[in-house]
């Protein structure tokens, strides 16, 4: 009697596929996420509270009189000199001539940075034309260069153009700027697509309207931010109007500040008090543009 043996069984020849368990995630306890979620708030809490601290302190001081400085602990809340401060700062300057220069600066300079910077950001990100790469070099090299470089070759030629002591001396050297341009470039490329310009181009639309209709819809945010940030700059700008403004009746707002300073001393209550009444234009514009601003920030950092 003979036995026989069930031959094995054959090899298997298709893929081999490796049976996994999926575990589910394991989800943190609701006591950790609130803790986590309280941390953050707290921590978000501390940096607007740094950040905030020394606008009140201005604001503390400006009601207060100049010793108070010095005073140790020093006063954390509003005393009662505000309206003697203000008085103060009325009748040693005009401030409101002042403010209405400065306003009308940084909005020319404003509008001709957006205007100017705009039209040679979308040729240098859309167009193809002779010396393309050379020209944004030279404008990369003129964004790396200090500002201090062109204060003599600048006043020389207002000089020479006989500008020295008005307020287009003051805006013309700042209708356009190397950063805007860089800034606007890098949107245009990522934000307009080809196809969109080559389509305007077949419905026959020129350059100016496709800039119009193409470029700027969806260059809002980037434009926002910029002009923000130049009205900021245009606004805070003190060295060169102090060199070019010799009219008392055109000196901007930082320049008419400075006078507060003299070799008497400093009454740092009225110093205080004009730097709020300057900072005061700077967070009304930053609240009306805060979203857009906040837009242009997150739509140059994500392509």
């Amino acid at each position: 009697m003979t036995t026989t043996t069930p031959p094995d069984p054959a090899p298997a020849t298709g893929p081999v596929t490796e049976v996994t368990s999926s575990r589910p995630r394991r989800r943190r306890p609701p006591a950790r996420r609130t803790a986590g979620r309280l941390l953050r708030h707290l921590l978000l809490s501390a940096g607007a509270l740094v950040s905030f601290f020394p606008f009140y302190w201005m604001f503390v001081l400006s009601t207060h009189r100049s010793a108070a400085i010095y005073e140790f602990p020093p006063p954390l809340l509003p005393g009662n000199r505000f309206r003697e401060n203000f008085e103060a700062v009325m009748s040693t300057i005009n401030v409101w001539a002042a403010m209405a220069n400065t306003f009308l600066v940084a909005t020319t300079v404003t509008f001709f940075v957006l205007l100017i910077d705009s039209l040679a950001a979308f040729a240098f990100a859309k167009f193809s034309f002779p010396g393309k790469r050379i020209l944004f070099l030279v404008v990369m090299l003129t964004f790396l260069l200090p500002s201090q470089l062109a204060t003599i070759p600048q006043f020389v030629i207002m000089t020479e153009l006989g500008w020295v002591g008005e307020l287009k001396a003051v805006i013309v050297p700042s209708l356009a700027g190397a950063f805007g341009v860089f800034w606007l470039r890098q949107f245009f490329q990522n934000s307009v697509r080809v196809e969109l310009v080559e389509a305007a181009t077949i419905d026959g639309c020129g350059f100016f309207r496709q800039y119009l209709h193409v470029a700027l819809p969806s260059a809002r945010p980037a434009l926002a931010f910029l002009g923000i940030f130049t009205f900021i700059g245009s606004w805070n700008d003190f060295m060169w109007p102090l060199i070019v403004l010799n009219d008392p009746s055109r000196l901007t707002l930082q320049v008419a500040l400075s006078q507060l300073q003299t070799t008497h001393g400093t009454d740092y209550g009225m110093l205080m008090m004009s730097a709020l009444i300057a900072v005061v234009p700077l967070i009304i514009v930053f609240f009306i543009g805060a979203k857009q601003f906040i837009d242009g920030i997150t739509e140059g950092a994500l392509k």
